[in-house]
């Protein structure tokens, strides 16, 4: 696989599995079930796991233990009120980002098609 697709992945990470959480309370396997079904981000439990342990640190998710009616108990995550400003500050700023490189790219494409004429 190529590296920057990778490094592209991993940065885009904490900010989905915050943006999954932030539509409400969830458990751990049906998260990252959900994150599985994006498939440009080819995630698994080894890479969902430790973000969500991290965000816990951090302060941005809670955590509660709930016993489940089919197996071990169940672990929830949502987000804390730092959490959710945190998700909120960074899609402001993934609008952002995503609004001046769709510019950028469609400078870009024009130069391009006028470069072919």
């Amino acid at each position: 696989m190529k590296t920057w697709i990778t490094q592209l992945r991993k940065g885009l990470l904490e900010f989905c599995v915050l943006n999954a959480i932030s539509c409400g309370e969830t458990y751990g396997y049906e998260l990252v079930q959900r994150l599985k079904g994006i498939q440009q981000l080819a995630v698994t439990e080894s890479t969902v796991y430790p973000i969500l342990s991290r965000l816990k640190q951090d302060g941005f998710v809670k955590v509660r233990d709930a016993p489940s009616t089919s197996g071990p108990p169940r672990r929830y995550f949502s987000l804390t009120a730092l959490g959710r400003q945190r998700t909120g500050e960074m899609n402001v700023y993934w609008d952002g980002l995503y609004d001046a490189i769709a510019a950028l790219r469609e400078t870009s494409s024009g130069r391009q098609d006028n470069a072919s004429q």
